[in-house]
């Protein structure tokens, strides 16, 4: 018998070098910030400033990580708002556009590419912009100082994008899916639910990552403007907290910034693995 033909090797040895090292310098860029903040939360607050400057901690220790808590009180109430504001806004998004995903993707009806233009528009403008008439909006629905005033913006502005990325990914699902169902006499819900769904599982998922991503770190400026109660602060305002009058406190601002964003590190660790599980489910008919 023949022996079967070797595979060619693709890289020469010094191009496989090029791409590590090229991986290796691109890890260095995007991981050198959150490597050197943590060192920083470790290191007492007259190191930080000492000179020459030192990158490694000496005598460091997991302190601030403790004095955190005393420096900002209810500092675990900040983070719990922030979770929470993200997973209403969240979920609201989600409920929102996929339906107008795949309407877009699907169906050809007037004023469709307009809609979709105006959607890019919408994120062109800064929030900064519009605090005004949200405000004024806001007053006139009577939700300021309360979690209403800070989901409505979130929802509002991360919406647009949302339905532009879910489009894109359902406009690759193979429209014979749709006319298979609709000629067992499917309805365009049902097939949606039943058909579009498990299939475009990845997709909602990374949907649903950016957007709770997004409305976890841009809820600063909405929450200044539009509450002021502390009780329903989220988490950005909580870190904002350690910069004090005469100096800021790095190491702890650091811990903080480290615990606040671990729920969000969690909720994405778990949604993972779903990125994978929908990929080819429901493609076929049961």
């Amino acid at each position: 018998m023949r022996e079967p033909p070797q595979l060619i090797n693709r890289y020469r040895w010094y191009e496989i070098i090029g791409i590590y090292c090229g991986i290796g310098v691109f890890l260095t860029f995007v991981l050198a910030p959150f490597v050197e903040g943590f060192l920083v939360s470790l290191k007492p607050l007259s190191q930080l400033f000492s000179s020459p400057y030192r990158f490694i901690p000496e005598n460091g220790s997991f302190r601030a990580y403790v004095t955190m808590w005393e420096s900002v009180p209810g500092f675990g109430r900040y983070i719990f708002n922030s979770f929470f504001i993200s997973t209403i806004v969240t979920a609201v998004v989600l409920c929102m556009v996929v339906p107008a995903a795949y309407a877009f993707a699907r169906f050809e009806f007037k004023g469709r590419g307009t809609l979709l233009g105006a959607f890019l528009a919408v994120n062109m403008f800064s929030g900064a912009v519009l605090l005004i008439p949200l405000f004024r909006l806001m007053r006139t629905l009577g939700v300021l100082n309360t979690y209403f005033a800070m989901i409505v913006p979130g929802v509002a502005f991360l919406i647009p994008s949302a339905i532009w990325l879910l489009r894109t990914y359902m406009m690759r699902i193979p429209k014979e899916l749709d006319e298979a169902a609709y000629v067992d006499g499917a309805s365009h819900f049902y097939t949606l639910r039943r058909v579009i769904l498990p299939i475009a599982m990845p997709g909602i998922t990374v949907v649903a990552i950016t957007t709770f991503i997004g409305s976890y770190a841009q809820q600063f400026i909405f929450a200044l403007t539009f509450n002021a109660k502390s009780e329903y602060m989220p988490l950005p305002v909580g870190l904002y907290a350690y910069f004090g009058r005469q100096e800021v406190i790095w190491n702890e601002l650091m811990a903080a910034s480290f615990v606040g964003i671990a729920p969000a590190m969690i909720v994405i660790f778990f949604l993972q693995r779903y990125l994978v599980s929908g990929l080819t489910a429901g493609a076929v008919k049961q």
